[in-house]
């Protein structure tokens, strides 16, 4: 039986970057980009109109943080997961942001060894966290 496609909503306001995140996507088997954003409104919008299985976001973004744009999107979406990728290594934006019902939050200078796995550990049903950010956690699922 195949695995079914996980449906990703990409939402990221530098181009290059989320260039780069959608062509690693494109080549992995069971990931699909389905929409991209460039800031929180769209975001909320894309997600409403496209009912992803998984939103990875970025909190830095214009018009609405990306928290903010979490924080809709869960009254919305209930079960879409919502994945940070993000340059803040900071442990209270962390915090905050797995407060809101986020699944995962992947730092992006750690996205070249964290982002794959932590999507994996991921659709298989348990939290993620970029390594450095939980004491000794490193990089391992949560739950």
């Amino acid at each position: 039986m195949d695995t079914p496609t996980v449906r990703i909503l990409l939402v990221e306001d530098f181009i290059p970057y989320r260039t780069l995140v959608t062509s690693l996507l494109a080549g992995t088997p069971g990931l699909q980009v389905i929409g991209r954003a460039a800031d929180g409104q769209e975001a909320v919008e894309k997600a409403q109109q496209l009912n992803p299985d998984l939103i990875l976001l970025d909190i830095g973004l214009p018009k609405l943080n990306g928290l903010e744009a979490a924080r809709r999107i869960r009254e919305l979406l209930p079960a879409s997961k919502i994945v940070f990728l993000t340059q803040h290594a900071s442990p209270d934006i962390m915090d905050e942001a797995l407060s809101l019902g986020a699944w995962g939050y992947i730092v992006k200078q750690n996205a070249a060894e964290d982002l794959l796995e932590g999507l994996a550990t991921i659709v298989q049903g348990r939290q993620f966290v970029s390594g450095g950010l939980r004491g000794s956690h490193q990089g391992r699922p949560l739950g």
